[in-house]
């Protein structure tokens, strides 16, 4: 055979070869999807992302405890601001807003 020819064939059978490789992971895919459909792989990704933020959460937190005990004490205190104005005589003052939707009720 000549040169031309014996590179021809090479160049078909490894042309063959890459289609079979290509039509097989089509095929693996085809089957894998199957199993398990694509929202069911992102719900899957999803549920795994979360864990993995919870638990770094829970890493973070154990090594600043002060740190989480301080700023939850803030909040609470936030949120209990008017009371413990209230105990020193420091009333807060109401907004136009609040004397507002107090005239509409």
């Amino acid at each position: 055979m000549s040169d031309r020819k014996t590179q021809m064939l090479e160049d078909k059978y490894l042309r063959d070869s890459a289609r079979a490789l290509v039509e097989a992971d089509i095929e693996h895919l085809k089957a894998d999807l199957a199993f398990k459909s694509v929202g069911g792989r992102i719900m899957d990704r999803a549920k795994e992302g979360a864990l993995d933020l919870y638990e770094e959460a829970i890493d973070v937190a154990e090594d600043n405890k002060g740190a989480l005990t301080a700023l939850v004490a803030a909040i609470v205190v936030w949120f209990a601001r008017n009371p413990i104005l209230s105990l020193f005589g420091l009333e807060p003052e109401e907004d136009e807003a609040d004397t507002e939707d107090d005239e509409w009720a």
